[in-house]
Parts: C-alpha cells; structure tokens; sequence
C-alpha cells in the first residue's frame, strides 16, 4: 500500500497524532515525558512552529500545531526518532516505539478551536481528571494556558480562549473557558456538533471549499517535486549558514574541521547546537565536521547532554 502523502505549505495547521507501539505506555513516567515535551520544544524553536494545543496521554500524544514555513515533515522526524532514541537509551532497549506513522490531519482555519477543545479535554474524557480539576493535569497546554508564567514562547493561548466566545486572556476569562469545556464535556449534542467522535478521522477537518481547494493543488504533482527538490537543496544552504555562525562565535575555522580529531569536544558542542538548535542530520554533521559516522556523532552529542561540565564556554557561547 502507498504511504499517505503529507500535504506541506507555509501556513498549514495539523491535528498530529500517535501512539505508542502495540499501543503500549510510552508516557508513563515523567522522565518519559518529561523527555517528549523537551524534544517538542527543541523541534517548535528550531522550526518556528506555533503550538495551538497539546496533550500526553499514557499511550498517545495529540498535537495542534501551525507551520509558518512547509516543515512538518522534517520536524516530525527529528521530534520522533530523537525522543525514540532518548526512550530506548534509558531502558536499555531496541524495537520501534511509536506504531508507524504519525498522522497529520490537515486543519481549516475555522477548526482550530474545537481540536483544541477535544485536546483540552482528553484528560477528561478518559476519566483521569474531573472537568472542574482540568488545571491540575500538567501534561496538556491548557495547564499552561492556566498559568502564564509557564508558558512556552511558542504557544499561543489565544486560538482556545477566542473559539470559546472571544474570552481575554485574565484569570477571569481562564476560569470561563474551563467552565466552557465542562460544559462541552457534559453535553453529548455539543460534543457531536463538533465532531468530537470523527476529530482523529479522515485527512481534512474543515469546510468543503477548503477540502476541496486542497484536494485540487494536490494533482499539480509535477510542481511538488520541483518544490521538494528546491526544498531539500535549501535546507542544506541552511545548515551550511547555521554551522557558519557557529564556527564564528567559537572563533573555528573549516581547515579546523579537517584537522582536529574526530571527536574533539569543541566539534561535538558544535555537533549538539546543530542538531537541537536547528534539527541538523546526524548524516549531514559527520561528513561536514569530519566526524566519522553519524551513530558515532550520535554517541558523542548524548555524551556531551549528559556529562557537559557547567563551565563549557563553548557550549554557553554557542546557547547564548
């Protein structure tokens, strides 16, 4: 059977969702998702998403995210094969982690906030907290939206509390919009006019214009591999420049790459700000800092995350 095609354009917004192999606990601890949640945030960043909504449950993730730039795929791939990485590193384990495939349901603009209702309320729905006690689930945006102070820079509170009557962002408006959702929750006419039953179904959420529209730019197929091969050419210019600037600011120079040893620390501090700041392939990074193979920068970067003394200039240098 053909792999379903992801559908990239700048702009685009996604319910993204999950689980885990066999559909086996993969948030079942906090280290675990403690490790999700850091890879998400290094994925936002370095990719300029914004996050609408989010949520971890023991077996599944559901994700509400807008792309600026077409990279979902790209980010998706780092985020996933680095947090199953991290996970079979910490048991000592092999095998895949998640099912197969993420899946992307494209999203109307006008459907954002009824996804981000649905996520909001999955803690409910699966009976792990009271509606009234939606605050105290801290693996969801909404314990974010209830606490501004902890607030990730790329999440935006305004998609939920606008689709819930236009609510201000005030501990006033918060504590409505949770009274919102407790009243979606107990209300089955509600939840099904919403399509809370069919929101992980299907490849589009939204109007027929919109389905439409996207299903048409769909046959332009001569176009999209233009634009992938443009796409890829690129991201290399990309990480060319990002690797540029970091040889800059540590003072390196491209006949250092070719001289020093493989697995010189300052090559791997470089390494790691490649790959969590900017998502750069391993592959990519073992060729163009004469690093050996990619398992071996691998190795080297989960070292340096790990064991990195707190006085490393050139890692501070590099972060700042």
């Amino acid at each position: 059977m053909p792999r379903k095609t992801r559908i990239e354009y700048s702009g685009a917004r996604y319910h993204v969702i999950n689980r885990g192999n066999y559909r086996e606990g993969i948030f079942d601890t906090p280290g675990a998702r403690a490790s999700f949640l850091e890879c998400l945030k290094l994925t936002c960043m370095a990719q300029g998403w914004v996050l609408h909504a989010w949520v971890l449950m023991g077996n599944h993730y559901h994700l509400c995210l807008e792309t600026p730039q077409p990279n979902l795929i790209e980010g998706m791939r780092w985020l996933q094969s680095t947090f199953a990485n991290r996970f079979n590193r910490f048991r000592n384990a092999n095998g895949h982690v998640f099912q197969g495939r993420y899946k992307a349901i494209l999203l109307d603009p006008g459907a954002l906030g009824d996804v981000c209702h649905y996520i909001h309320l999955n803690p409910v729905r699966a009976g792990i907290v009271p509606r009234d006690q939606l605050d105290h689930f801290d693996d969801s945006s909404f314990a974010q939206l209830w606490r501004p102070r902890r607030r990730w820079s790329m999440f935006d509170p305004q998609t939920s509390l606008a689709a819930a009557g236009g609510l201000r962002d005030t501990p006033t408006g918060r504590r409505l919009y949770r009274d919102y959702l407790g009243w979606i929750a107990t209300t089955d006419s509600e939840k099904k006019r919403r399509g809370f039953a069919q929101m992980c179904r299907g490849w589009a959420k939204g109007t027929a214009q919109f389905k439409q529209e996207v299903a048409q730019s769909l046959s332009v197929t001569t176009l999209g591999r233009v634009v992938e091969a443009e796409a890829s050419e690129l991201r290399e210019t990309g990480w060319e420049r990002h690797l540029k600037v970091a040889l800059k600011l540590i003072r390196k120079t491209n006949k250092a790459l070719a001289e020093d040893r493989k697995g010189a620390p300052w090559k791997v501090a470089v390494a790691r700000h490649l790959r969590e700041r900017h998502l750069v392939p391993n592959t990519w990074i073992a060729q163009r800092l004469k690093m050996g193979c990619s398992s071996s920068v691998q190795a080297w970067v989960s070292r340096h995350r790990h064991n990195h003394k707190q006085t490393d200039e050139i890692w501070d240098c590099l972060k700042s």
